[in-house]
């Protein structure tokens, strides 16, 4: 490495919270996007996996410069997960959840923001009253779909497009209590062409996003999604003191 790249790369300290495993997709991808940002972006992230059940200690996500909530669900722990999204979404910690990390950032949203305590995820605990997260009519494993998504929100400043074409691996996604979500400020800024949310963001966080879908396996991992890119630079300027700018 020159010295002007040693002086242009910044380092930040990421968790990776779910149940590591050689079976999901993501879990085996992420590490080949790492280098990736290094050597493409200059932003270097100091990953750190942290089991959901590990998730679940008071602080556990807490001095990290970003928290990403991986595939991977059903998790050994929801209450681990949850926790560690609480700390990211209150302490200001720059934020991504994909796929079970986007249901859990709704599930823990509903709960702990809108007082839904009783609603559920229903991959979780599927003899519960009251789903917030529940089987898809059409079940998007291995699906591509294009998702539209708003203009002047972060997740179209992030993507660069009021329209992309994502991957997905999942069988479910949100259906009741939406507009209590949008009434205490979660924002759903993505759209699949029937209408139903792909993508949630957190406007006055500095950095908080979640999708349905999985940008981390977007073409061979040689060039990080825009999302991913994003989070890295969010991390970034998380560690070095700055409220995280949009791409």
């Amino acid at each position: 490495m020159t010295n002007t790249a040693a002086r242009t790369t910044r380092t930040a300290k990421l968790a990776l919270v779910g149940d590591r495993s050689p079976n999901v997709a993501s879990h085996t991808r992420v590490p080949l996007l790492l280098p990736a940002l290094a050597e493409r972006d200059r932003l270097v992230l100091d990953a750190y996996w942290i089991p959901s059940q590990d998730a679940a200690a008071d602080g556990a996500v807490r001095g990290f410069d970003a928290v990403w909530v991986l595939p991977g669900s059903p998790y050994r722990s929801e209450a681990g997960v949850l926790s560690a999204i609480r700390t990211a979404r209150e302490e200001g910690i720059p934020f991504l959840g994909t796929c079970g990390g986007f249901q859990h950032a709704l599930l823990e949203y509903a709960r702990d923001v809108c007082g839904l305590t009783r609603v559920a995820h229903a991959e979780n605990d599927p003899d519960a009253d009251d789903f917030l997260i529940e089987p898809l009519a059409c079940s998007l494993v291995g699906h591509e779909a294009v998702v539209r998504i708003e203009p002047g929100t972060l997740a179209q400043s992030v993507i660069g497009s009021e329209r992309t074409v994502e991957r997905y691996f999942c069988a479910y996604g949100p259906s009741r209590h939406l507009d209590t979500l949008r009434a205490h400020g979660l924002r759903f800024c993505g759209h699949d062409e029937d209408g139903h949310v792909r993508i949630a963001e957190l406007p006055g966080h500095p950095f908080f996003l979640a999708t349905l879908f999985q940008p981390e396996l977007s073409g061979d991992g040689s060039r990080p999604h825009p999302v991913v890119r994003a989070l890295a630079r969010a991390a970034v300027e998380h560690a070095a003191g700055k409220v995280p700018t949009r791409a």
